[in-house]
């Protein structure tokens, strides 16, 4: 089991910065709309991408990765501040976007989620057909 140095100065001052961190859930985000698509991108570095769990229920998103801590008996921490564990974030996804086309890749540490709009939530043009009117005196000798 690791071994760590107690410190109450510096561990409060940890604690205090950890929770104010507004990326403590150890998923910090950047979301973005480009052109027809809304793209997320998580840092989870130095995760296991053989942990990456990412699945859509009712409309929700749940991005699950796992962490492990450095272990041995011979650690002995100096500090340790990189979060471990399994993380969760959750995204509610709107009508507008097409679930069955989300596509996910991992690459240097970075999880990026693309996920289509959806073609009926798409722009369209109508256009208008021109039905000539008859003329006046037409439609009279009609009658």
């Amino acid at each position: 089991m690791a071994a760590f140095d107690f410190d109450p100065f510096r561990d409060l001052d940890r604690f205090m910065s950890s929770a104010l961190r507004p990326a403590a859930t150890g998923m910090p985000m950047d979301l973005y709309r480009t052109g027809e698509e809304f793209v997320a991108k998580i840092d989870l570095p130095g995760v296991d991408p053989s942990t990456i769990d990412i699945d859509v229920e009712d409309r929700t998103l749940t991005i699950r990765a796992e962490r492990r801590m450095q272990e041995g008996d011979d650690i002995r921490w100096l500090s340790h501040e990189r979060l471990s564990g399994t993380f969760a974030r959750q995204l509610t996804l709107g009508y507008a976007v097409a679930l069955d086309k989300i596509e996910a890749d991992y690459a240097d540490g970075v999880l990026t989620l693309r996920i289509p709009v959806a073609e009926e939530a798409k722009p369209r043009k109508i256009m208008v057909n021109h039905v000539a009117a008859k003329p006046a005196l037409a439609m009279a000798e009609a009658s």
